[in-house]
């Protein structure tokens, strides 16, 4: 008898412990469980840590609620302005509801990788070429606009997308980089111009200065000399202007009264 009660306790202990393996479930901390009993969707959620359900009854479906990074492979299209590009981008997304991701979608993930390639698309042929390579932060919202409308309904919200990369034909290129040449060209032009002008100014003003004191051209004529000569040249050409000239002249001329008042020889 007593034999017959330690083994009916024992095969109860291990019936126990079969049942509490087959019951037992652990939700991770950035998880959510949602239970599916005998087909439907229990109210109650999981949440994280150590969980029972019913075996054979019970089913627990598991749903991360990390945010997601989805690459969206490189969509080809014409642009606005009739410019062949391909266009890449990422989205990143997370569940807020498990319970929708998980009955109103077959497939979430999928799901939004399918909507972010049609929305790139229909981006792509709405925007213009610059828009794309310049104004990458409203495309960028519109994007997750377009994606967030119907993932709500399947319980997911769209934190960000990105457009990575924007690959251009390459005869698109070379007339770019020729465009950007020209631009830079013009623009130098420009300032070799305006550099002229403001010169010409200060040499107008310079000239109007030495006419009015002629000894100013002087001086400027003695500091060219020795700007010259201390560059130790072996042959110097000095240029004398003919009001240098006539200021010698002036200077080797006496005046009439004293030349009166000297002694006559003789």
């Amino acid at each position: 008898m007593l034999q017959e009660l330690v083994g009916s306790l024992v095969a109860a202990g291990v019936a126990g412990l079969v049942y509490l393996a087959a019951a037992a479930r652990v939700v991770k901390q950035y998880e959510r469980g949602v239970v599916f009993r005998l087909g439907r969707v229990t109210d109650a959620q999981r949440a994280p840590g150590f969980t029972m359900i019913i075996p054979m009854v019970d089913r627990l479906r598991k749903v991360n609620m990390q945010i997601v990074t989805m690459p969206v492979p490189a969509q080809e299209g014409i642009t606005r302005d009739n410019v062949t590009v391909r266009v890449d981008a990422v989205v990143y997304f997370k569940v807020v509801d498990p319970v929708s991701a998980i009955i109103r979608v077959e497939d979430y993930r999928f799901a939004v990788s399918q909507m972010a390639q049609t929305s790139l698309r229909s981006i792509i042929g709405k925007s213009d070429l610059d828009d794309l390579l310049s104004n990458r932060e409203k495309l960028n919202q519109g994007l997750e606009l377009m994606i967030d409308s119907p993932a709500v309904e399947w319980g997911v919200t769209i934190d960000r997308v990105e457009i990575k990369d924007v690959s251009l034909p390459d005869t698109m290129k070379r007339s770019m980089a020729r465009q950007a040449e020209a631009d830079r060209e013009r623009r130098a032009r420009i300032i070799n111009a305006d550099a002229e002008l403001q010169a010409s100014k200060k040499l107008a003003e310079a000239a109007q200065q030495m006419a009015d004191t002629p000894s100013a051209l002087q001086l400027r004529l003695l500091q060219t000399v020795m700007a010259v000569a201390a560059e130790k040249n072996s042959t110097l050409v000095l240029p004398i202007p003919v009001e240098l000239l006539r200021f010698l002249e002036k200077g080797g001329q006496q005046p009439t009264g004293i030349t009166d008042a000297l002694p006559h020889p003789g």
